[in-house]
């Protein structure tokens, strides 16, 4: 049996851009990418603290030390630039490895975006 388990999160990152023209996704700075484990295209969930919004998008690479929170596409509508944001990824894995699974989880400085 597979069962899905978080595998990665940024915890509480302030969201510096919303581009509603762009052709969709969340822009996230190359630095807090690698540290959560996080690879260009990767499916994630978003939960927006300030409003209670949640929804999926894939992640594009921005520039590394940037601090880049940038929503993009349709997704620039549940977001306001200053919200703070949650970023999660999943993943599926057997049952018995899943139990001493342990996932990458970063605590960003709410200020800068920047690794602390």
């Amino acid at each position: 049996m597979f069962i899905e388990v978080c595998k990665s999160k940024i915890h509480r990152v302030t969201v510096t851009g919303a581009d509603l023209q762009y052709v969709g996704s969340i822009t996230i700075d190359e630095e807090l990418m690698e540290a959560a484990n996080l690879i260009l295209h990767e499916k994630v969930h978003i939960v927006n603290i300030n409003n209670g919004e949640r929804f999926e998008t894939y992640v594009i690479r921005g520039k590394r030390k940037s601090g880049d929170i940038i929503l993009n596409g349709p997704a620039a509508r549940k977001v306001v630039v200053g919200d703070v944001i949650i970023v999660m990824s999943y993943a599926s894995m057997d049952f018995e490895e899943a139990k001493t699974f342990e996932p990458r989880v970063i605590f960003p400085d709410t200020i800068t975006n920047r690794l602390i």
